[in-house]
Formats: structure tokens, C-alpha cells, sequence
């Protein structure tokens, strides 16, 4: 059972050269995000990034944590240790710190007690989904449900990260719009030449947004089209978890679903690091070489407007950009982002 294994030890000041607004810094601090997967996790500390807070990650007998990469001495960065049992070690003095942070070792005073300002700030980390999820300042547990990963029915697969130059609002934005299949993945899965969007309603949910959207834009691309049969209608179905997080669960034919959870890190306002749990109940025994090439080429497909939309920023002022009757899920997203307390620009 996945369980939080520690917890802010004080309150995390807004990093210096921090590239987001200090509303919207504040507000993203209290949610949780991915920040690894959990198979690049090991014994060997590694450096990450979040929110513009340099992190630390490593495992302790087993078991993930995530603290500043900060040795509290002399301020060098603890990614560039290493770990003796369950206690990272800092290079530059030896210092030793145990998983809830207490610094445990001095070797140049063997014999002396140990201040207790002598700790790192250690964050409430979580192993779900293949990744290592943690919060700067949240405490209660959020991530968004995805049941299947756990269902024996269903194969799990965690294709390759995917580091964007771009906003993660902008890149959820990007993978709740229905628009844009026929027109930025038109060499992937959809056609220029279907391009109507049907009528869809959104749903305000007490987690976010629901909704469900019914067209013939297949999920197959084109050497796979004789799969589909006549006539046959796609349903995807949306789940949005704001800040930064959303789901598509997608109805194939003969019963098949495939389930996709859409998980941006947010490095900085200007860099994301994209991961992407899925799960599928078919095709189950066919090689995942074809299926991670797809999806890295929709997902790049969609970082490359990501990275070329202006401005960098989502803007959740709805006045800012126009919209039309496709975008209601999108609109309804930057509604639910201000109700949150974020700033009308998203980041300044």
C-alpha cells in the first residue's frame, strides 16, 4: 500500500528566480505532481525539478523519498552524493541524513550533539503509476484516480517521458481540445478531411470537469483503418483534475478501451516534463516498440504548438484569446483555474 512517508518539516519560501507569479506559485505548491518515474529512482540520488524548487530523490531501504538538494551546511547540492543504507550523504562534509531529514552524522565532530536545525526539508512523497509523485506545501493526498492500473485485466504502460519547452497549462489545454486532431494529427491517427466537431456538453464535477465526446475520428492510424468497423463511432471520455491533470479514457471497437493519464510536470512556467501512464485491455501480447513510437509522435505533434503558442502562458482571462463552440471544455478548464486563485495570465 502506497502510504506518505513524511512531511514538510517547515514552510517552503517562493524560490528565488522563481519564473511564476507568487499567486500562482502558491496556489500550484499545494497540489501534487510527478516528478520521476519510479524505475529511475534508485540508491543513486537524483537531481529533478519542480515549480522552479530544486529537488532531490533517491531511495532509503526500498522506499522513494524527495527532499531540497540542499545540504544545510554549506549548501551544496545532495544530488551529488550518495546514499549508505537508508541516509544520503553530502560530498563536500560527509553529513549524513536520514529519510525524515534529522541529520544524523557530523564526521568532523563524532562525539557532538546534533542541532536539529541540522534538517533538510523533506516532502510527503508517493510511488503510484510507475512514478514518484510528491507536494511542496499540500499535505492531503490528491492524485488523480486511475483505477485500471491495478486492474489484471488491463496492461500497464509507461511510455518515455516527454520534456516540452512550453506552459503545462497550455499542454492540458492542448490535450483536452477536440479541434485540433484533424489538423495537428493528421499524420498520426486523424484527417484533414474530418474535421467537424460535434456537439459535446462539459460537466462541472467536484474534482474538475467531465466530458464526453462522440465523433468518427478514429483512433487507428491509417494502415490500421480495415480494424474499424462501418459506420463505427468513437467516444472519448475526459476527466480534468486542475491544476495540472487529466485523463482520456477511449472506447475501441469489439469492447477495447484504452485509458491514458495525462500528468505534466511543471518544471518552471516555461518547461514541462510530460508523463503519460496508460493502460489497455486489448492487444495485450503485441510488442510496445509500435505503440511508444504513436504516442511519442502525437504527443511531440502537440508539443510543437505547445512550444509555439504565444503567450508562453495560459491565459485564464477568457477576454484575452477568442474561442469557439469545439473549445468548451477548454473554457470551462480556465474557469475552474480561476476559481482556484489563479491569476488571470496564468504565470507573469
Amino acid at each position: 500500500m502506497d502510504q506518505v512517508e513524511s512531511v514538510v518539516k517547515r514552510q517552503l519560501p517562493i524560490p528565488r528566480n522563481c519564473t511564476f507569479s507568487p499567486q500562482d506559485w502558491t496556489v500550484l505548491s499545494q497540489y501534487w505532481y510527478p516528478i520521476a518515474r519510479a524505475d529511475e529512482v534508485t540508491d543513486k540520488p537524483l537531481a529533478v525539478k519542480l515549480l522552479d524548487v530544486e529537488l532531490v530523490t533517491y531511495r532509503a531501504n526500498g522506499k522513494p523519498v524527495v527532499a531540497r538538494d540542499l545540504c544545510v551546511h554549506r549548501g551544496t547540492p545532495l544530488s551529488m552524493g550518495w546514499v549508505e543504507g537508508d541516509e544520503i550523504v553530502c560530498p563536500y562534509h560527509g553529513f549524513h541524513y536520514a529519510p525524515d531529514g534529522k541529520c544524523t552524522s557530523i564526521p568532523a565532530h563524532p562525539g557532538a550533539k546534533i542541532s536539529p536545525k541540522l534538517c533538510l526539508t523533506v516532502f510527503p512523497t508517493v510511488e503510484r503509476y510507475g512514478l514518484i509523485w510528491t507536494t511542496l506545501s499540500g499535505t492531503e493526498e490528491n492524485l488523480p484516480p486511475f483505477p485500471v492500473w491495478d486492474d489484471d485485466e488491463f496492461q500497464n504502460i509507461l511510455p518515455p517521458t516527454l520534456d516540452i519547452n512550453g506552459n503545462a497549462g497550455r499542454q492540458i489545454e492542448g490535450f483536452l481540445d477536440v479541434a485540433h486532431f484533424a489538423w495537428v494529427h493528421a499524420n498520426s491517427f486523424a484527417d484533414r478531411d474530418n474535421s467537424f466537431v460535434p456537439s459535446y456538453k462539459v460537466e462541472v464535477t467536484d474534482y474538475g470537469l467531465h466530458a464526453e465526446y462522440i465523433s468518427t475520428v478514429s483512433n487507428y492510424t491509417k494502415e490500421n483503418r480495415h480494424k474499424e468497423p462501418p459506420g463505427f463511432k468513437w467516444l472519448r471520455v475526459f476527466d480534468v483534475y486542475p491544476p495540472l491533470a487529466a485523463r482520456l479514457i477511449i472506447y475501441f471497437p469489439n469492447g477495447g478501451t484504452q485509458w491514458i493519464l495525462n500528468v505534466p510536470c511543471p518544471i518552471s512556467a516555461r518547461k514541462t516534463r510530460l508523463f503519460s501512464p496508460m493502460a489497455r485491455n486489448f492487444d495485450k501480447d503485441a510488442p510496445l516498440e509500435s505503440f511508444y513510437e504513436l504516442n511519442l509522435q502525437i504527443f511531440t505533434e502537440d508539443a510543437e504548438m505547445v512550444e509555439n503558442q504565444k503567450p508562453e502562458e495560459l491565459p485564464i482571462d477568457l477576454t484575452s484569446e477568442a474561442h469557439i463552440a469545439a473549445d468548451k471544455t477548454s473554457i470551462n478548464y480556465r474557469k475552474f483555474l480561476m476559481q482556484l486563485g489563479m491569476g488571470e495570465n496564468y504565470t507573469n
